[in-house]
């Protein structure tokens, strides 16, 4: 019993130190961020055509933190990853090692990719859907702030959420997941999805639509992949057993 205890606490000092890594490795590239934050702001803003208010002299400063997160995020992906990937492998074989740490460069361009979906697809039908219905009727200005917060309310989730394949993808080769299972919480999932997409979505039927029917398809992949991984651990650990 008493040994057992002192193996938790070694693992969860192990857990906190790379945890302190992590922590690290964000802070470090958001000061990275903020010193290339305005080259990155004068880029998003390129295609405007009006001039983004502020409303204080703090606005901009939280408009250039946020940007700044969003890049600190997207590095310290592979970084967190990597201190996962060294927490959990001790419990791995070497062939289980060998495969999940190649997922590590495929996290970062997942999420990459997933910004970018967000963020040269999605975002622009959504705004000028919404500048639209206010066209002739108002006055339509922008906040730096609230125009980048609704800019990363449809990217950043997006990010996150393509990495779902290959986070079941990484559970199923773990033996955690089991494809039968997602095939049967598919109705349950399918809720959720529709949730998150309603809360990270402007309060109208096209934004909820468009965000929706990607993130149900992603679901659907994330299953196909994880069936595939799923029967070639099962070959490889038949094939394991015979020999």
């Amino acid at each position: 019993m008493e040994d057992r205890h002192v193996e938790l606490i070694g693992h969860l000092e192990e857990l906190r130190g790379r945890a302190i890594k992590t922590a690290l490795a964000f802070i470090s590239f958001l000061i990275a961020g903020l010193v290339f934050v305005k080259p990155i702001y004068e880029w998003l803003i390129k295609d405007l055509e009006m001039k983004l208010a502020i409303l204080g002299p703090s606005d901009i400063l939280w408009v250039y933190l946020m940007i700044a997160a969003v890049f600190s995020l997207a590095a310290t992906i592979p970084v967190a990853a990597y201190q996962t990937w060294r927490f959990v492998s001790p419990g791995m074989s070497q062939k289980e090692r060998t495969v999940t740490l190649r997922f590590i460069p495929a996290l970062f361009f997942l999420f990459i990719f997933g910004i970018a979906f967000g963020y040269f697809l999605l975002f622009p039908i959504v705004l000028d859907f919404l500048t639209a219905l206010s066209e002739g009727q108002f006055q339509t200005m922008f906040t730096a702030e609230k125009y980048f917060r609704f800019m990363l309310s449809m990217t950043v989730p997006f990010g996150l959420l393509f990495e779902m394949p290959l986070i079941l993808v990484f559970l199923t080769v773990l033996g955690i997941l089991n494809p039968t299972n997602l095939k049967r919480s598919r109705k349950i999932s399918y809720f959720l999805l529709i949730v998150i997409s309603v809360l990270i979505t402007p309060p109208d039927f096209l934004s909820d639509v468009l965000v929706i029917v990607p993130l149900l398809v992603l679901y659907e992949i994330s299953v196909t992949c994880s069936v595939l991984a799923y029967k070639r651990r099962q070959t490889t650990l038949d094939s394991d057993s015979v020999a």
